[in-house]
């Protein structure tokens, strides 16, 4: 155990608060259940809707959802790049690494570093990239977000504090990226990229037209 992990450790707080949420997941099989299945499916979920936003939100009309999806995904990369370069840094155990005998751990997982939650960094900075530009959509994602971060804690493999930093770092990248000259780039990205698409679309169906011509 390193210095950092022994320090966390000795403290009541983030420890308490830890086991509270794991012993109720423990006790809870019907709130254990359908969170599973949520955080297991959470990346997909947060990929595919992206997906589907940016392939979807044609013409001019939807033109800002376009860009939200773009931005959420830049957003996310590049937090989780950030979180990356801090994991191997920091080189925080995992909770059920550092008492196996005290945390329940519901899902299978990997004894890597856990500091900053690599769920949470992507889930916010998608979720705040989205609220920059749409506040309604925007809070539901960052719900869903805040729901996963808490599971992911529930769960075992990471301390309150593993999500915390997460969810700063991908609101602040998401913050960053949204300034102007920034946000403007961004923009015509996806402006570009939605071109390139549309016109792609619009080739493969007057190819289809005309062969049932």
């Amino acid at each position: 155990m390193n210095g950092l992990v022994a320090a966390i450790h000795a403290g009541s707080i983030e420890w308490s608060i830890l086991h509270t949420l794991n012993d109720f997941l423990f006790h809870h099989d019907s709130v254990e259940d359908p969170l599973l299945v949520f955080i297991n499916a959470s990346e997909a979920l947060f990929v595919g809707i992206l997906l589907l936003v940016f392939l979807f939100a044609n013409g001019e009309r939807h033109r800002a959802w376009r860009r939200a999806a773009v931005a959420a995904v830049l957003s996310a990369g590049v937090a989780l790049a950030f979180a990356k370069v801090l994991s191997e840094i920091v080189d925080r155990s995992r909770p059920f690494v550092v008492d196996p005998s005290g945390v329940h751990l519901f899902s299978g997982h990997a004894a890597d570093p856990g500091f900053p939650s690599d769920h949470a960094t992507g889930a916010f900075a998608v979720a705040m990239a989205i609220f920059l530009r749409n506040r309604l959509w925007g809070s539901v994602a960052l719900v869903a977000a805040t729901v996963l971060s808490v599971g992911r804690v529930a769960i075992g493999v990471h301390f309150p504090s593993d999500v915390l930093a997460g969810a700063v770092l991908g609101c602040g990248v998401a913050l960053l990226l949204y300034c102007g000259p920034v946000r403007s780039r961004i923009d015509r990205l996806a402006d570009l990229l939605g071109g390139w698409l549309e016109a792609l679309v619009g080739r493969a169906r007057a190819v289809g037209t005309g062969a049932r011509g």
